[in-house]
């Protein structure tokens, strides 16, 4: 064949084949990627000898990166244009759809940008991507100058590390827990791990609710867990002692970073969620909120006068309460629950005068659809929530749940929430059921 008329064969198909990955998938390609926060500051230490500098080596946790979060996500192609992104954490898979993504191309610096919003949880990751590499900031906007660099890469789907050092120890089962450093109020916790080799997944119990779906790995003598849904951005490292217990350190977000130790105890417990807040006295349950267009709503009103009602105490921000809503909505579809009614008491990050809290409120009843009032009670400040509320001791935890019998007498509330990455789901879903038998009946 002639040189010419091979170059000419060679140049058409590598055009074409060019063109049609371009048509195919015009912005990301589809596939798995490593996805990572980096929730510590790392700037530039000028080390012109190119020796070893003091605060990089040694470090406590060798097997990866101090300060990453990392978590899994995955773009799927729905269209030939458009695509969803799964975030997966362990069991749960969080869907963001194409609606709530926005792919461009930055004129002026001649690059793909990336927009993916969480609207539930007022939070957002813009990026450039280029050569299968996303790098930008997560951001959350009821945060003054929060904003946490993300990097994401394409084919790659280990969480922390390809490592696989043999673990010391199978840390399977409970574990009791105290968090805290320094000054600060300490707290306790369960720790529930599932350990299959190095493969890590858990949760922590606390008396103000779970810490969602970690997943992670256990490497030699230390382990490692993360979970990112769009709100929460949780880091737990750990260092398996030789005597069996754990300790180390748990990060939230770039804001927050505490202490943590832990000891086997199968028989440890925490506070009754139904012993953590309590009426201050035998009297009927009274407020009124306005709603995000501001209609008042009272217990007072015909519609709910003589009914049995579920109180929802929660922020929208809060993804324990999303979890407790979508339990409620699933319930009530698939239940005659006769007359029950359900008012949510939402207390914002943007306080109760700022209109940003009305239009986060609107946000989470498109999103979540939920079939029940939102309104507007208060900041997310639990003393201010409790002032909100004055005939409860204390608010202690988003979400709180009221259980109010057809006289507004408040029949049980049930602090926090014990979710479907706890032990305890299947118990709290046996109370929720008897305590709604006792007030429809």
């Amino acid at each position: 064949m002639p040189t010419r008329l091979l170059l000419l064969l060679m140049t058409t198909l590598l055009l074409t084949t060019c063109t049609f990955v371009q048509e195919r998938y015009p912005d990301l390609p589809p596939g798995p990627y490593r996805a990572i926060l980096e929730l510590e500051y790392n700037p530039i230490v000028p080390n012109p000898k190119g020796e070893p500098l003091p605060e990089k080596t040694n470090l406590e946790f060798e097997e990866v990166t101090e300060g990453l979060l990392p978590f899994n996500m995955e773009v799927i192609y729905e269209t030939d244009t458009t695509f969803r992104i799964e975030i997966r954490n362990g069991e749960e898979t969080i869907v963001v759809p194409a609606a709530d993504i926005a792919a461009g191309r930055d004129q002026e610096a001649g690059r793909d940008t990336l927009r993916i919003d969480f609207p539930v949880y007022d939070a957002h990751i813009s990026a450039y991507h280029e050569e299968n590499i996303i790098e930008g900031v997560y951001v959350v906007h009821y945060r003054e100058n929060y904003r946490i660099p993300f990097k994401a890469f394409f084919g790659q789907n280990h969480r922390f590390t390809v490592l696989r050092k043999a673990p010391a120890a199978d840390i399977s089962g409970k574990w009791a827990v105290n968090f805290g450093r320094g000054d600060e109020t300490p707290y306790s916790g369960i720790a529930e791990f599932q350990q299959d080799g190095n493969y890590l997944t858990g949760t922590f119990r606390t008396e103000t609710g779970d810490y969602r779906f970690l997943e992670g790995t256990v490497q030699a003598d230390k382990a490692y867990l993360s979970v990112f849904d769009g709100s929460h951005a949780f880091l737990f490292e750990a260092k398996i002692n030789d005597d069996g217990t754990l300790t180390g350190t748990f990060r939230s977000g770039r804001h927050y970073i505490t202490d943590w130790t832990a000891r086997r105890d199968d028989d440890f417990k925490l506070i009754s969620p139904d012993e953590l807040t309590l009426m201050k006295e035998d009297i009927p349950l009274s407020f009124e909120f306005p709603t995000a267009d501001g209609t008042v709503i009272s217990l007072e009103d015909e519609q709910y006068a003589g009914k049995p009602k579920l109180i929802k105490i929660m922020g929208t921000w809060c993804p324990n309460c999303r979890e407790e809503a979508e339990f409620l909505k699933d319930y009530l579809a698939s239940n005659d629950t006769k007359d029950l009614q359900v008012i949510a008491l939402a207390f914002e990050k943007y306080g109760a005068e700022d209109p940003r809290s009305r239009a986060a409120i609107q946000r989470y009843q498109r999103t979540m659809e939920v079939p029940w009032p939102v309104l507007l009670a208060g900041p997310s400040d639990k003393e201010a929530a409790g002032e909100a509320l004055p005939m409860l001791n204390q608010i202690i935890s988003y979400p709180t749940l009221l259980f109010v019998d057809r006289d507004n007498k408040v029949r049980r509330i049930y602090t926090g929430y014990n979710g479907k990455a706890t032990s305890k789901y299947d118990e709290f879903v046996a109370g929720f059921q008897a305590s709604v038998a006792d007030l429809i009946e």
